[in-house]
């Protein structure tokens, strides 16, 4: 059995768009899943669009996503030699032809056409000329397109799709100076890169049926074909900037956490059954062809951010940390020390649950990362009146000789309560506002047994010594 090859080939002309994003993910989880090769081939054959720094941002885009890819980028403008001596092959078949007509001889037959109400498509004079009659002038090569019949795609995803072969024209191989055309270089590039299946964006359907006329002209297998729909906003048009973040790198620094952003797009346009949160290698295992729908998929953020929290609150802790370092750096925020990094760590299994992005888990990691002494926020402050600091000023002893865990933690506070004659929400209050400087934080008990005791026992001394 042939393995399976897969590529993704974008356009280096700037960042990784979301759909382009979805599009690698599929072809990664297609070639992954079955032990085949994902390849990357960067498409800068347009060089006055292509820049290195989008190239970068894609490279950057695939390496945040987790799409690591299978041998060495490729670059397709590099290959224009190859490209340019399978023009040349063809040539010599008879399967493409010289064109020496000029712009100004298409436009004149164009418009010829259009006043006889006839096909605009050009049909050039030279497509039979005898080769003795070629002038010694500019020419561009072009491919012999069959004039009859149809052109049929199997397309796993759309279906069979007919196109009749004379609403195709003898495409362009080979400009005129010499240089050949993208859609030569992708189908030369597939063949030679070992491609069996091209899943892409069905915005290149239509492509398709050009390109097989280059394989069959050279006798090369066709690879399967799968054009994928097209994402759209929630509104139902086509995604853009009034959707919200469009570039990969844009969700990181929103914060959401790559495999949930993975498991995210596998969900935009495809399904395994009712299944909505799923693993790496569930996805790899379950991931099909026959799953992606014909319709254009709806980028949806609540679904996303529920997922993303699906998938904080599943991480490894490490793991996570070493993604919420990745998502500083990318936002350009201050590193954690040390400490920071130790009660992060330490506190992973109370920040990350319920948790939808990295700024939420941040959020909740206040009382870790603040600086001492804590200046309460307003609202927290309002807790801390000389009554409260008076009962923090008498709790702190009891937690002097406490056992430093929750079970002895929640029975002091609780027996402490008791003894003051109030109810525990009363002491809550002032104690958020002590170890954390907010009113709005993790259980107390959590906030306790992730400071220590030190850092706990000072921080509620701290407040209760401090006058309103």
């Amino acid at each position: 059995m042939t393995q399976v090859v897969t590529r993704f080939a974008p356009s280096p002309t700037g960042f990784l768009h979301i759909g382009g994003a979805r599009t690698a993910l599929f072809n990664w989880l297609y070639a992954r899943g079955r032990g085949g090769k994902f390849l990357l081939r960067i498409e800068d054959t347009d060089r006055a669009r292509s820049t290195p720094e989008a190239t970068e941002a894609i490279l950057k885009g695939l390496d945040w996503l987790g799409l690591d890819h299978d041998g060495e980028v490729i670059s397709q403008f590099d290959r224009a030699d190859r490209h340019a001596e399978v023009a040349h092959e063809l040539l010599a078949k008879g399967a493409a032809y010289k064109c020496f007509a000029t712009q100004d001889e298409i436009e004149a037959f164009r418009e010829a056409a259009r006043a006889e109400g006839k096909s605009t498509l050009f049909q050039s004079p030279w497509r039979d000329a005898d080769p003795a009659t070629h002038p010694d002038l500019p020419y561009v090569v072009r491919l012999k397109t069959a004039q009859e019949g149809a052109t049929v795609i199997d397309d796993q995803v759309q279906g069979t799709v007919t196109i009749r072969n004379d609403q195709l024209d003898d495409m362009v191989l080979l400009r005129s100076d010499g240089t050949p055309v993208y859609m030569l270089a992708v189908v030369v590039d597939d063949h030679d890169m070992g491609v069996t299946h091209v899943i892409r964006g069905d915005d290149h359907l239509n492509n398709a049926a050009r390109q097989m006329g280059i394989y069959e002209a050279m006798g090369w297998p066709l690879p399967v074909y799968a054009h994928i729909p097209l994402i759209h906003g929630a509104d139902g048009k086509k995604l853009s900037k009034r959707h919200g973040a469009l570039g990969a790198d844009e969700y990181q620094k929103m914060g959401y956490p790559a495999a949930g952003m993975r498991n995210y797009l596998a969900r935009l346009g495809w399904s395994h059954g009712d299944d909505e949160f799923f693993t790496d290698d569930q996805a790899k295992e379950w991931f099909d062809l026959e799953g992606i729908g014909k319709s254009p998929a709806r980028f949806d953020f609540k679904k996303l951010e529920n997922l993303c929290g699906q998938h904080i609150a599943a991480s490894e802790d490490a793991a996570l940390l070493h993604e919420l370092e990745a998502f500083l750096q990318a936002t350009g925020a201050p590193a954690l020390t040390e400490g920071q990094r130790d009660g992060i760590l330490t506190g992973m299994y109370c920040l990350k649950e319920r948790a939808k992005s990295f700024p939420e888990l941040l959020d909740k990691a206040h009382f870790i990362l603040t600086e001492t002494p804590i200046v309460p926020e307003e609202k927290a402050a309002k807790s801390l009146d000389s009554v409260s600091r008076g009962i923090l000023g008498a709790l702190t002893p009891h937690l002097q000789n406490a056992s430093w865990s929750r079970d002895e933690l929640e029975a002091e506070l609780n027996r402490f309560c008791e003894e003051q004659g109030m109810k525990f929400g009363k002491l809550a209050a002032p104690m958020r506002a002590a170890l954390a400087g907010r009113a709005a934080t993790p259980s107390v008990f959590d906030m306790m047994l992730v400071l220590g005791r030190d850092a706990s026992i000072a921080r509620l001394s701290q407040a209760a010594e401090t006058t309103a």
